[in-house]
Parts: C-alpha cells; structure tokens; sequence
C-alpha cells in the first residue's frame, strides 16, 4: 500500500549559482553524499549530482508529508547508490526513488510503501 508520494524540479542554474565555493553542498548533503561529490572531477556533473539530490530529500520529506525543517532535515536524508547503480535511501527500504536529469533540470520522484 502507498503511504505517500513526493516529486520535487529543480533547475541546475539555480543550484550552481548558490553553490559557490560548495556551501549549498555543505548544508544538504550528509557526509556519505558529500565524499560522492567531492569525488567528481567535471564541474558540470557535480551540479548535477548535487541538484539530483536536493531533488531526492524534497520529493522524500514531500512523501512524508513534513517537508523539510519540519520533522526530517537535508543532512539526515542519505541518498547513495546500489551495487547496480540504483539510488535508494539509506534510511528508509520502504522508499522507492527515481531521478532524472536534463541539460537545464533534474526531477526526483519518491514513493512511500507501509510495510
């Protein structure tokens, strides 16, 4: 049975453009996520990683029905990927997640199943 659904768009210019010298990533990512980030050579993709992301904790506490700030924050929400190159949640096996990117956005969706 679905306990909730979540869908957050972001567009990557807005992300690049308060990320400067990393302090958006430095504030929502957790340290797992972050060692990911750093990792990435090409400018570019670091964007992009970190705005698929924001994407997956927004859509996440929007499933909730908290959003973010009110019972969960960006840094408590570990998004990392499977042995197959699959994102999932750490912190929650109930959430299935999807994201996708576009030259100018990335898109995440997150269902949320009862056990």
């Amino acid at each position: 049975m679905i306990k909730g659904i979540g869908t957050d768009i972001i567009e990557l210019s807005r992300i690049a453009k308060v990320n400067k010298k990393d302090r958006l990533a430095g504030r929502v990512l957790s340290p797992e996520e972050y060692l990911k980030y750093e990792s990435l050579t090409a400018e570019a993709r670091k964007i992009e990683f970190l705005a698929g992301r924001f994407a997956v904790k927004e859509a996440y506490s929007k499933a909730l029905g908290s959003g973010i700030g009110g019972n969960i924050s960006f840094k408590e929400i570990c998004c990392v990927n499977d042995s197959s190159g699959k994102p999932v949640l750490k912190n929650d096996s109930n959430a299935h997640i999807s994201i996708s990117h576009s030259k100018d956005y990335a898109v995440a969706m997150v269902i949320l199943e009862v056990n």
